[in-house]
């Protein structure tokens, strides 16, 4: 039974990996494109460190090493643990970024005799450097594949803890971003720090789309009334779970409802206006597929 529970989640992540094959690539190569030149562009003159490419910022400014070689060899020891802790699947579609990542920085490092930047101000650069590093990632991160280096952490450490990739991207490059303290000051690091927020919110958005409906699970002694509301003025249609009270033990009907956004307002002052009791919880919802 174990062998067949392995062989069919084998077979269903290869035909997850060979959806859309042609797409999944595309965008691979313009995140990785993107990323590259946002480095060369924004990231490495402002001084701003994070992941293994902040390892290839200190290395320049201390010894003139270049980059790509830092970023290179720091891919090559973290594709052996990924190998280890995610297994060979994983580190199959890790490989090929880990080593087209270092060469498209190389390829890119002269983009700035061609897109002038002199004379903008500091914060709109970083600004910038975060949001076409957030987009190329999480272009990515969507079709399956890492850029090596530190994103293999954040796989390791979202699976485990069970948290976000941007979230988990924000706590695995804290250590490294510290490190920018003792190479450039105080100021660079405030920035890295700025910059790796936003690249993480940024790559949790393009991951999950923009959030068009909320999804709303209601407890209510007004069960009838809530649902008629629902349904016959607002037209849209309802689950009913059953649920028990942690604490009470009591039986209870928990109702469930997803709807737009921009009905959000009305939807919970009407759950207010039928009973002001009510216990409701609102979560995003960032897809919604199947039912009406």
């Amino acid at each position: 039974m174990f062998k067949r529970k392995v062989k069919l989640d084998e077979t269903i992540v290869k035909k997850i990996y060979k959806k859309d094959r042609l797409i999944r690539y595309v965008e691979f190569s313009f995140g990785l494109l993107l990323v590259a030149c946002a480095f060369n562009l924004f990231i490495l003159p402002s001084n701003i460190v994070y992941g293994v490419s902040g390892l290839g910022v200190i290395t320049k400014h201390l010894w003139k090493i270049d980059p790509s070689l830092i970023i290179l060899m720091g891919n090559v020891i973290l594709l052996i643990l990924s190998y280890l802790l995610l297994g060979m699947e994983k580190t199959r579609n890790s490989i090929i970024g880990s080593l087209l990542y270092p060469i498209l920085v190389k390829l890119t490092e002269n983009i700035s005799s061609y897109v002038d930047i002199t004379g903008t101000e500091s914060f709109v650069i970083v600004l910038f450097g975060a949001v076409i590093s957030g987009v190329g990632l999480g272009l990515i991160f969507k079709a399956g594949f890492t850029t090596g280096g530190t994103d293999i952490l954040n796989q390791i450490v979202a699976k485990y803890a069970k948290i976000s990739m941007g979230n988990a991207m924000f706590f695995t490059d804290g250590v490294i971003i510290a490190l920018s303290i003792f190479t450039f000051g105080w100021t660079p690091f405030m920035y890295s720090l700025l910059t790796l927020y936003i690249i993480s919110v940024i790559t949790d958005k393009v991951i999950l789309g923009i959030s068009q409906s909320k999804a709303f699970y209601i407890i209510t002694d007004h069960e009838t009334m809530i649902k008629q509301f629902i349904m016959q003025h607002l037209s849209h249609g309802v689950t009913i779970l059953d649920g028990r009270g942690g604490y009470t033990g009591n039986h209870q009907k928990v109702i469930m409802c997803v709807i737009p956004t921009k009905e959000y307002f009305i939807f919970k002052e009407g759950i207010h206006q039928i009973d002001s009791n009510a216990f409701f919880v609102v979560t995003d919802a960032y897809e919604v597929s199947g039912g009406e």
